[in-house]
């Protein structure tokens, strides 16, 4: 009789995790990087590739980083949306073209439209592996002081930004 009771405790707490895990949101992988410095780069930006970019231009607003690119099925779900936030003008959203081809992010851009005040060109992945960037899309809000408060892994849906997003921005704002 002993000899089953150790197994079947094993079990019963195997069972445990696996129901545990299933109830967990797999979108909501946390980050290490969240209330730590946004990672520094300089990168060409997409439109003008003799111009650099860093997150230091952006320092003193609170924004977005919109990791995307033109081979993303995801991220033209997530466009309309960024497009329509762009239009109400609440929070600059910098995009981040990811492994990619330059000409085709751009022709990418031309069709659907343009919700990033600019987008940079990290060609090689490198800045995207800085960020712990698991697959585009990934958006990130950065604050004033360029520390990561919030990142969202997957396309940005109706929910995420009325619920999450852009409350944060809001009282992100305030400070």
């Amino acid at each position: 009789m002993m000899r089953f009771i150790l197994p079947f405790v094993i079990f019963i707490i195997l069972a445990t995790f696996l129901f545990v895990g299933l109830n967990l949101n797999p979108r909501e992988v946390p980050s290490p990087l969240v209330g730590k410095a946004a990672p520094a780069f300089s990168l060409p930006q997409l439109h003008t590739p003799n111009r650099q970019f860093s997150p230091l231009e952006m320092e003193g607003k609170v924004w977005l980083l919109n990791v995307w690119a033109s081979w993303c099925v995801s991220c033209e779900a997530e466009h309309p949306l960024l497009i329509e936030l762009a239009r109400q003008n609440i929070v600059p959203i910098v995009g981040l073209d990811y492994k990619d081809k330059r000409q085709a992010a751009l022709v990418w851009l031309e069709r659907r439209g343009n919700p990033y005040v600019l987008t940079v060109s990290d060609v090689e992945g490198r800045t995207g592996i800085d960020y712990g960037v698991y697959g585009v899309p990934e958006t990130y809000v950065i604050d004033k002081q360029g520390l990561i408060q919030y990142k969202q892994i997957g396309p940005v849906t109706t929910e995420n930004l009325r619920d999450k997003i852009l409350p944060l921005v809001a009282e992100l704002e305030k400070k």
